[in-house]
């Protein structure tokens, strides 16, 4: 561990960009510490700060969109402790325990353009689909799990013919083997359910957006399993899936979209229309001045 700490104030853009590299890349912030030399209140104080900023940027761009094929999940986590270790006196409280993140993309551009933290219920489904509504311009295609609150949510928003909307129903296995801790249960089966409209049924899945919510895993240290690297309070659990989605939006190139455009690198915004190139660290960074 490095001997001294940097405190905020003498950190210049390129520093904030280097911490933010590291933690966009699934670095824990104990980790980000040593490697840094910046102290813990100033890396927390950046993540705070700059992922307020990326979540209003995406809120007021990600808006007007033209997606056809969109498709829709949950990913669960825990702030503060397991569900199953809440003390006592903060038993029912939001923001201890389980938290879940509904996550929706365009199935073609790979756009994360709405996301939801909260719990699994009614309510949040709600709240959720309603934000997903208040984003896309044209009818389009959604495709969620099977989840039983979607279909009221998806109603109170579209009505009974303002989408094309479609469940993909799964069975999963009942192994109770010791693997079950490492592993999530096998599907054995899904069961694809024409809801609202008429949803094309080729496109009926959830693959895409399961497969991004493994990077958000994957990108993001609060988010994997069987560590100690979960968040310990809400507000720095929202800033930095703000943050893993404004670097996935708009500074990751994502391999798909680059195949398909001959080698050039290209952003799941730049395939949407929403951004010319790809963004560098600095300009996210460069957030915090807007």
């Amino acid at each position: 561990m490095l001997k001294h700490t940097v405190n905020m104030n003498r950190l210049d853009t390129a520093r904030q960009a280097q911490i933010v590299r590291l933690l966009v890349e699934g670095m824990s912030i104990n980790s980000t510490v040593r490697t840094t030399g910046v102290s813990k209140v100033t890396i927390l104080k950046l993540l705070a700060d700059l992922g307020k900023a990326c979540s209003e940027y995406q809120q007021g761009t990600l808006l007007g969109l033209n997606t056809k094929i969109a498709q829709a999940d949950e990913v669960w986590s825990f702030v503060h402790c397991k569900e199953k270790n809440i003390p006592e006196g903060r038993i029912g409280e939001f923001g201890v325990g389980d938290v879940w993140t509904w996550t929706a993309m365009d199935a073609e551009s790979k756009l994360i353009f709405s996301w939801h933290v909260g719990m699994r219920t009614a309510e949040d489904a709600e709240s959720f689909v309603m934000d997903i509504a208040g984003r896309i311009n044209d009818r389009f295609q959604l495709t969620t799990d099977g989840f039983g609150a979607y279909s009221k949510a998806v109603i109170n928003a579209f009505g009974l013919d303002g989408i094309d909307y479609a469940m993909l129903v799964k069975s999963y296995g009942n192994d109770l083997s010791w693997e079950k801790r490492y592993s999530p249960a096998v599907c054995t089966g899904s069961k694809k359910e024409a809801k609202i409209g008429d949803p094309d049924m080729k496109h009926v899945s959830t693959s895409y957006i399961e497969r991004t919510n493994l990077t958000l895993r994957m990108g993001n240290r609060r988010f994997t399993r069987l560590t100690n690297a979960h968040s310990k309070k809400l507000e720095n659990h929202e800033a930095s899936i703000a943050l893993h989605l404004m670097y996935y939006n708009f500074a990751r190139p994502h391999e798909t979209l680059t195949k398909a455009e001959g080698g050039k690198k290209t952003t799941p915004a730049m395939a949407s229309g929403i951004s010319t190139h790809v963004w560098t660290l600095t300009e996210i960074v460069g957030l915090l001045e807007k």
